[in-house]
């Protein structure tokens, strides 16, 4: 296809294209002619990948670029490749708890135990690190103590619901086929902005109808 018909495919406009072929972004069409090239399937799937990340995970076009080339990687094996679109999409969020609390680093050990006896291999600068061990310190400085006691009972809920979510994005697509590199990264990047969501909605609702059940 050409470039017009690959924006009216994807609803990226011609010139959005042009900037991601210009910053590497997007692969090179195949030369039809000096001034005409053809897009086919990867790249639809590249740009899909491209605005996943940029409109759903904020994520800065440098960084995005950083992913890409992973993604492009011969040597880099394919969790590491996904690992860099999950990282870009899941900063550290700033809570109010510094790190020179004595709350912190009680929450530090506290993560580090759950991590060592439930088996999880976890890299020591994944984002998501920062963001427990924060939100662990910020609900004992609450006296939210009861909640943190039942670390383990979320940790077992989030482990199914990973262990759903990493099957459903690893499987082979519907015709049988291997899911590409983008293909994986897409939906890890949608799965777990918007898994998020759906997980915090169904808990809002569950939560309502517990209380509704038990509260009245």
């Amino acid at each position: 296809m050409r470039i017009g018909e690959l924006s009216r495919v994807t609803g990226v406009p011609v010139p959005t294209i042009k900037y991601y072929l210009r910053e590497g972004l997007l692969p090179p069409g195949e030369l039809s002619s000096p001034n005409q090239a053809s897009y086919d399937e990867p790249h639809v799937r590249r740009l899909r990948l491209i605005r996943a990340l940029v409109d759903l995970g904020q994520v800065p076009i440098a960084q995005v670029k950083n992913i890409v080339e992973g993604l492009d990687s011969k040597t880099l094996p394919l969790h590491e490749q996904i690992g860099r679109a999950h990282y870009a999409i899941t900063r550290p969020r700033q809570l109010s708890t510094s790190s020179e609390e004595p709350s912190y680093a009680a929450a530090e050990a506290q993560v580090t135990d759950l991590i060592a006896r439930r088996g999880w291999t976890i890299h020591a600068e994944a984002p998501a690190l920062t963001t427990l061990t924060e939100t662990i310190a910020a609900l004992r400085s609450l006296g939210q103590d009861n909640l943190v006691g039942h670390l383990d009972a979320y940790a077992d809920a989030v482990e199914a619901f990973a262990e759903l979510e990493i099957s459903a994005v690893t499987s082979p697509a519907p015709d049988g086929a291997a899911r590409t590199p983008d293909a994986v990264a897409e939906s890890v990047v949608i799965g777990t902005i918007l898994g998020e969501t759906l997980i915090a909605s169904l808990r809002l609702l569950a939560q309502e109808s517990l209380s509704a059940q038990g509260w009245r």
